[in-house]
């Protein structure tokens, strides 16, 4: 069994768990499915917007497809979620990536 046939069989019993969500979105992202990861960091966040590590890689992946205004949105809305949860390290990350790509 590969790792998105494990991943989506933990799923199968604990539907909401984020992390599991996010781990099978990466997986999407290695093989080249920005719409099912898209899909899958948008449902995380929409659930639980303190889910801070999907911004980042929901924001890196618009950048991939040529959608650099919504990036930079989804960085903006991680930085505030990465804020309100005292998580610096997220923050400075979110950051980077949204002055890497407005060139602030």
């Amino acid at each position: 069994m590969d790792r998105i046939d494990k991943l989506k069989t933990f799923l199968q019993a604990n539907p909401d768990d984020a992390f599991l969500k996010h781990a099978l979105a990466l997986e999407y992202v290695k093989l080249g499915d920005e719409a099912g990861a898209r899909n899958l960091f948008e449902e995380i966040l929409a659930r639980d917007p303190l889910y801070v590590g999907s911004y980042y890689h929901l924001g890196k992946l618009l950048e991939r497809v040529g959608q650099p205004a919504e990036a930079l949105d989804w960085y903006e809305k991680g930085m505030a979620a990465a804020r309100q949860a005292g998580d610096r390290h997220a923050l400075g990350e979110l950051q980077g990536a949204y002055d890497d790509l407005a060139d602030v």
